[in-house]
């Protein structure tokens, strides 16, 4: 073999091994994004068990407030169906903006809630409910955190996908940008 051809047959085993190794850098980074929402996953669902747990308490107590009651509800089960889909793909666009859109109603209708509960002073003097609104609040907590490692996981993902030469194997691999919550 001449020089040329080594020069050549170098440069074709550094761009396959290159192009090997990006793949497997954004593999890895898409994977995190799994595993971040695998955690937010659990908050999710022991927030969803805490508000069952408040409504099927205060719900029979208070009868006139049941639009807030029926509003939770509805923004439970929007955000229990959008995090179903985006267990499947938790890197996919579309099914993160669902559950973003579904998560900011329920925070809202959560907040209406406890806003609702704070004004009702001899519900909140029970130690069950209380207990509930006390355990819901650590939740939120950890879930906003969860959230914030899943966001971060995502803008390291999306960061790798803009660089130059992996943008260029992003799209023949078939990488896409991935949503934060």
């Amino acid at each position: 073999m001449t020089a040329w051809q080594w020069v050549g047959v170098s440069a074709a085993a550094l761009l396959f091994f290159w192009g090997v190794g990006a793949y497997n850098r954004l593999m890895s980074m898409r994977n995190a994004i799994g595993d971040a929402f695998a955690q937010l996953d659990t908050h999710l669902k022991e927030r969803s068990e805490v508000c069952d747990k408040l409504l099927a308490a205060v719900g029979p107590r208070l009868p006139s407030e049941q639009a807030t009651f029926d509003a939770l509800a509805t923004a439970q089960a929007e955000s229990q169906a959008a995090t179903q889909a985006v267990r499947a793909k938790p890197w996919a666009p579309d099914p993160a903006g669902s559950l973003a859109v579904a998560g900011a109603l329920h925070a809202a209708a959560l907040t209406r809630l406890l806003s609702l509960l704070d004004h009702q002073a001899e519900l909140r003097s029970e130690t069950e409910i209380d207990g509930l609104i006390s355990e819901l609040k650590l939740i939120e907590r950890q879930r906003a955190f969860t959230r914030q490692v899943f966001n971060q996981a995502v803008n390291q993902y999306n960061d790798a996908l803009r660089q130059f030469p992996t943008r260029v194997l992003a799209n023949l691999y078939g990488f896409g940008e991935a949503r934060s919550l």
